[in-house]
């Protein structure tokens, strides 16, 4: 099997090659090495060199794009840029990476017909859904509108139900929940994930619509201020610095280690899994802010201050937690990593990283100037 990775030196990406090649497959890595999550004049690792052919080039250069095709079997599309604030102000950019980037490796495989390709494979997102499922006591299962300025400015954060208004609890959500993205993000993985099943079917191919909840693990960017809440808060309190916590703390997120999520995604790699259609993967259970911060700071045993501002982001969500059993059924997968261990297993790598200057402030100070965090002490 002929695999080909696009942002295959990123966090899932690189793991995704190493686990395809340990099962006999062929695997191409193409990856512009962006510096905002890659960090200045950066390189394929010697490892991936070693199992996999690196290519340096972005998804939306054409002539780069067409040579890496040739001969492959399977086209998993990782490239993409994933930051929910940042999007809401870098628009044109998101739009250029995300689907024109999408846009130009489909135009090339349905004008060119590689032989070879049998699926298509992209990564998507939670976010595509925003508020997700919830559930009425009256009116069953809901899907919330987006939360208004009115009422997050209030401190009445939780969604409502959008016949009654009334209270809603979270339940997990599945994949026939309608688009709803609250985030500029969101709304691009809606649109790319719409393209390839489009245009998988439209090549008598399989493709899958990876929606990756929230992931984490070892390896991720230590160095990208606009992603991964883990990787912010570990190097504040790693630091020494307090933790300024948005809304009342109790939005919570499904948090997926990153080896489940490889394991997902080489599972829909396999040439007995066929389908054309969008799979949940998760670890089916939420956790808190909250409880990060706590954790975090517990593995430090760490005295540092913990605000919760009250401060909110505009394009984040309340609650999301994944209704898994659409992906369990077509491949078996299961999650084996609780999250307690996998924040442990994320700290111990994280102590072996040196402390850099992630950009957070920075981040914040951006949403602040576009008034996309606002309320509480949003700085």
């Amino acid at each position: 099997m002929n695999v080909l990775i696009t942002g295959g030196a990123g966090f899932i990406g690189s793991r995704l090659a190493r686990k395809l090649v340990e099962g006999g497959a062929t695997v191409t890595l193409l990856d512009n090495l962006s510096e905002q999550i890659h960090g200045p004049d950066a390189d394929f690792p010697a490892g991936l060199r070693d199992i996999a052919r690196c290519v340096a080039g972005d998804v939306r250069d054409r002539t780069v794009l067409r040579e890496v095709i040739v001969g492959q079997n399977v086209i998993v599309h990782l490239a993409a840029e994933t930051g929910t604030g940042q999007s809401m102000y870098a628009v044109e950019h998101y739009s250029d990476v995300n689907l024109q980037g999408t846009a130009v490796l489909l135009d090339l495989l349905v004008n060119e017909r590689p032989a070879a390709l049998r699926k298509l494979v992209v990564a998507s997102s939670r976010a595509v859904y925003g508020e997700g499922q919830y559930r009425c006591p009256d009116h069953g299962s809901v899907y919330p509108h987006a939360r208004t300025e009115a009422a997050m400015s209030s401190g009445q954060f939780d969604p409502v139900c959008p016949v009654c208004e009334g209270a809603v609890s979270v339940e997990p959500t599945a994949e026939t929940t309608p688009f709803g993205p609250s985030s500029f993000y969101g709304l691009t993985k809606q649109v790319q994930e719409q393209m390839v099943l489009m245009f998988a079917s439209a090549l008598g191919i399989d493709g899958f619509a990876m929606r990756y909840q929230n992931v984490y693990g070892p390896g991720q960017s230590l160095n990208n201020p606009y992603t991964g809440i883990l990787a912010v808060f570990s190097n504040l309190v790693r630091q020494g610095k307090g933790l300024n916590i948005f809304e009342d703390g109790e939005e919570s997120r499904d948090f997926v280690f990153v080896d489940d999520v490889v394991d997902a995604t080489a599972a829909v790699c396999q040439d007995g899994v066929h389908g054309v259609t969008a799979l949940n993967v998760g670890a089916g259970q939420r956790t808190s802010v909250a409880e990060v911060a706590r954790g975090i700071i517990d593995h430090y045993r760490a005295d540092v201050p913990v605000t919760v501002s009250g401060a909110y982001r505009v394009g984040d969500i309340r609650h999301n937690v994944a209704d898994i059993a659409r992906i369990q059924a077509l491949t078996g997968f299961t999650p084996k990593w609780a999250f307690a261990d996998g924040l442990t297993a994320f700290l111990n790598w994280a102590d072996t990283n040196e402390l850099t200057d992630s950009g957070f402030d920075k981040s914040l100070q951006e949403l602040s100037e576009r008034q996309l965090l606002r309320g509480g002490k949003a700085g």
